[in-house]
Formats: C-alpha cells, structure tokens, sequence
C-alpha cells in the first residue's frame, strides 16, 4: 500500500468559486475541477489546457486536492504522488460546467 505523509494538511474548505477561479477571469475553459483541500482554491485539473490546480500546488506547495466536479469522492497528493483517503467530500456550490 502507498502511503502519504501530507494527509494532515486536509482540512474542510469552502470553494474560493463555482469553477476554476483563473479560466473564469480570462474566459478560459476546463474539462474537471480540483479542489485544494488546504485553502480551498478551485482550479482546472491536468487534462485542461492551463493545469490550473497544478500551477496552484508549484505556487502555494499545498499538497492535496479533491476531485470536485463532478463530486469524485477522491483525493491526490501532489507530493507524493498518490491516492488519498479524504475524511469527508467537500460539498458542491454550484460548478459552472466547462467542458470540451
């Protein structure tokens, strides 16, 4: 079994937005959300053509995110690259969907 050492930065969040919060101010478009489970930073997962979640960890070094749109019921360390068990999924405020 794989094992994550940053399980103790998951906290409860409120999403910062009802989608990526850096494709909503510049009209961009995403394919699923990421949710950071340290401050609540919603952005666009790796197979969106900015990576906004990503570009949220190098920035911020927080180390888990959720899976939020659609509610996946899963968590991701960045750090060391691995599934994470979340103690609770964030509820939804209403992701505005942007898809290919």
């Amino acid at each position: 079994m794989t094992f994550c050492s940053h399980e103790t930065a998951i906290q409860e969040v409120v999403p910062s937005a009802k989608g990526c919060e850096e494709c909503l101010r510049v009209g961009g478009i995403w394919v699923h959300l990421r949710l950071c489970r340290s401050c609540g930073h919603v952005g666009c997962c790796d197979d969106s053509p900015h990576r906004h979640a990503r570009a949220h960890f190098h920035e911020t070094a927080h180390p888990i995110i959720e899976g939020y749109d659609p509610p996946e019921g899963w968590g991701w360390c960045y750090i060391d690259d691995v599934m994470v068990e979340l103690p609770d999924q964030t509820p939804q405020i209403g992701p505005i969907p942007r898809y290919f």
